[in-house]
């Protein structure tokens, strides 16, 4: 596999699962937030509908990536289209609450970089999606990964890594059986 796509709300694990992912398979990794937004020194810029696509199309026509984010909107149809694996990270709620404050805790001690200004309002914000997750995006999400069942992986905990690697060789015993 050298096409991987993660979700999952804030909070689940899916940045650090990409991150091993990437050390491991030697593979590019993308944060979809990076695609949203040009991190510029005066702050973030979001990029028109126009740039955002270019950008994850340029990312997505290679030949291996990971990409990452909670973003399940139609932008991101060619990451699920082209994936040969789509992992959804959909730990426990109360797991994923202690995970925003204790980032949000160490971004503002200076022991976590941030790919935005890690400010009240974010913190907020981050409860609220991670509520919203719980009440009707976990829905949402199993609904727009319907057609791509034959290649999701759903991680109850990203501590379930071993379950993906036995899935990688499987998968490739398959392809090398072909």
């Amino acid at each position: 596999m050298k096409k991987i796509h993660i979700m999952g709300s804030v909070g689940s694990g899916k940045t650090t699962l990409a991150r091993r992912l990437s050390a491991e398979w030697q593979l590019p990794f993308y944060e979809l937030d990076n695609v949203v937004w040009k991190r510029t020194p005066s702050g973030d810029v979001r990029r028109t509908d126009e740039e955002r696509d270019a950008c994850l199309t340029e990312i997505v026509r290679a030949d291996a990536w990971i990409t990452e984010g909670a973003h399940c909107s139609g932008w991101v149809g060619s990451c699920l289209e082209r994936a040969d694996l789509i992992i959804l990270v959909d730990t426990e709620y109360s797991t994923r609450l202690r995970r925003i404050i204790t980032r949000f805790i160490r971004q503002k001690l200076g022991r976590e970089k941030a790919n935005y200004k890690p400010t009240w309002t974010i913190f907020r914000n981050m409860f609220r999606w991670n509520r919203q997750y719980e009440t009707e995006g976990r829905a949402q999400i199993m609904e727009l990964l319907e057609p791509y069942g034959v290649k999701l992986l759903v991680l109850k905990d990203t501590s379930q890594l071993d379950t993906l690697l036995l899935y990688e060789q499987g998968y490739q015993g398959k392809r090398e059986n072909n």
